[in-house]
């Protein structure tokens, strides 16, 4: 096939085109720049897609001996990523910019220019699975549990699967993957993860926001609706925060609060106990499905609301485009924004975000 292998400076996507070089394929290497800003070099392990992740990625193709180029993409992850997820904390919403991402810019817009220029598929180094199964392509788990990232791909559709290619899906831990880049003569082998949000490298997610929506003194009340403290900007608080809240009434029994909803419209932040987090249904919008559709308006699925947590036994349901899902035990701390993907066993069924939570716990009267 003619591969275009998406190259971010990291090890993950070099030894990936590697792999790629290796099984024969015909294979580019393309470095998305995200950003115009001057001020985008890498500190320590925060951030990607920087000037020295650039020089990394073209280091990368040179010893696999691959063309390589810089693709200009700013303009589309201002637009899809930036402005949404600035949108999404205006909303009193918490959004995952890196579904986003691969929603909008590595398996839309890079796949339409890649399809565009002939190529066949799009490269990556996510640790995902693709099965030929009965009814078609389906996105699997990976091998790797701990470094399983079949969440963030939740967002992929049928039609993007089949263009799709990741290597390091049955691979069995990142200690391999660094051992093979070691081997290949990688100088990105012991090149640290990175952990933050890309534009936001310095990990000040809430001084960010305040330059960018502005700041707005309001109250914090508990779920009676008694004021129990104030604010300087609801877009700096998330559902299940605990620490930063400086409440100036302590709770009658003495115990932490946390954050229990964001109310943008009133610029409220509510407040209660940690048991008030459990959360019995959620229901969503922006629903896709990875792959066939189920066939059934109501079935039975795993949920994962995180990244990097457990799937939960649930059931989904689906009445006129939205769904709802009711775990079999309480969800913890879900907040509108999140993405919700549903499995069934390893195999990913769909995704969708969260709109409305119901929680466990009854607000008193």
């Amino acid at each position: 096939m003619r591969i275009l292998a998406a190259m971010s400076g990291g090890v993950d996507s070099a030894v990936a085109a590697a792999r790629a070089v290796e099984a024969g394929h015909d294979v580019v290497g393309v470095h998305l720049a995200l950003s115009r800003a001057g001020g985008t070099l890498r500190t320590g392990s925060r951030g990607c897609c920087t000037i020295e992740d650039a020089m990394d990625a073209r280091r990368a193709a040179d010893v696999l001996g691959i063309p390589f180029y810089v693709w200009d993409f700013s303009e589309r992850f201002r637009d899809d990523v930036i402005a949404d997820f600035v949108s999404e904390y205006q909303a009193g919403r918490t959004p995952n910019p890196c579904m986003r991402c691969n929603e909008k810019i590595k398996f839309a817009a890079l796949l339409e220019r890649a399809l565009e220029l002939g190529f066949d598929a799009v490269c990556t180094g996510h640790y995902a699975t693709l099965v030929d199964g009965a009814d078609g392509l389906e996105l699997h788990r990976a091998s790797d549990a701990a470094k399983d990232q079949s969440y963030v791909l939740g967002v992929l559709t049928a039609q993007q699967l089949a263009h799709t290619y990741f290597p390091l899906g049955s691979t069995p831990s990142k200690a391999v993957v660094r051992a093979e880049a070691e081997t290949r003569g990688l100088s990105v082998a012991q090149k640290p993860d990175s952990h933050d949000i890309c534009f936001i490298p310095d990990g000040d997610t809430r001084g960010w926001l305040a330059e960018k929506v502005g700041t707005a003194t309001g109250d914090v009340v508990d779920r009676s609706g008694a004021i129990v403290g104030s604010h300087e900007g609801a877009h700096a608080y998330t559902v299940g925060q605990r620490r930063g809240l400086k409440l100036g009434v302590p709770a009658a029994d003495g115990k932490p609060r946390f954050v229990l909803e964001v109310r943008p419209v009133s610029n409220t932040v509510v407040v209660g106990p940690k048991e008030a987090l459990a959360t019995a249904e959620i229901a969503g919008d922006r629903l896709s499905w990875a792959g066939r559709a189920p066939s059934a308006s109501s079935f039975a699925c795993d949920v994962q609301i995180r990244a990097h947590a457990d799937p939960v036994p649930a059931r989904a349901s689906l009445v006129d485009g939205v769904i709802t899902v009711v775990p079999d035990e309480p969800f913890d701390g879900v907040a509108p924004g999140q993405t919700a993907v549903l499995y069934e066993g390893t195999r990913v069924i769909g995704q969708f975000t969260i709109a409305h939570t119901v929680s466990a716990v009854p607000a008193p009267v």
